[in-house]
């Protein structure tokens, strides 16, 4: 494992346990980010970096029965989360590295990452990776419940110029990874970027 997992690993299991109600407000802006997903009966969609799960709900609400949710995240504790809260009703959770699945290629019809783009190591590789479980026109969603402001102001810090959200840097690294994107929403309360898979 390299040392960039170790440290996704490590600040994720310190966290697990009481994430949910750490963010106890997140449920409305999960399902508001899956309905712009444009997902239908019977798709098939990757929740990547599922952490405990929030995401599968809604995403299975979206599917319906006939569909297919897989959460995959690379931290086992954040997956126990996932259980304890009963999400693991809702699809299958894996222990899985986002940046190589083992997945099948074109399996998908879209994925779901809620908070991930700021813990991949490898962006541009690991975004191609998501691209390849993706089938061509598939769609990517890259969610956070706060905007890229108001998260900076909760941590402390400023926004920089060179942060891999600002638009035309996340829109340059997508495009470099094959997805194309298609809109770009960064508020206060949520910050959605959609983007699909070209050939």
């Amino acid at each position: 494992m390299s040392d960039d997992h170790r440290h996704v690993q490590e600040f994720f299991t310190a966290r697990a346990a009481d994430w949910d109600s750490r963010f106890p407000d997140d449920g409305p802006a999960y399902a508001t980010a899956v309905a712009e997903l444009g997902l239908r009966e019977g798709n098939r969609v990757l929740d990547a970096g599922c952490g405990t799960g929030r995401a599968l709900p809604p995403l299975r609400a979206a599917v319906g029965a006939s569909g297919i949710v897989v959460g995959a995240d690379l931290t086992w504790a954040m997956l126990e989360a996932a259980v304890r809260a009963g999400r693991c009703r809702e699809g299958l959770l894996m222990l899985a590295d986002v940046g190589a699945l083992p997945l099948v290629s074109g399996l998908f019809d879209a994925v779901f990452a809620a908070g991930l783009i700021a813990h991949l190591p490898h962006p541009s590789e690991n975004l191609r990776e998501l691209r390849r479980v993706v089938r061509p026109g598939g769609t990517l969603a890259l969610f956070h419940p706060i905007g890229r402001a108001a998260l900076a102001a909760r941590q402390g810090r400023r926004i920089t110029p060179d942060d891999l959200r600002a638009e035309p840097n996340l829109r340059s690294l997508l495009s470099r990874s094959g997805w194309r994107m298609t809109s770009y929403v960064d508020e206060d309360a949520r910050f959605l970027a959609l983007a699909v898979r070209e050939d």
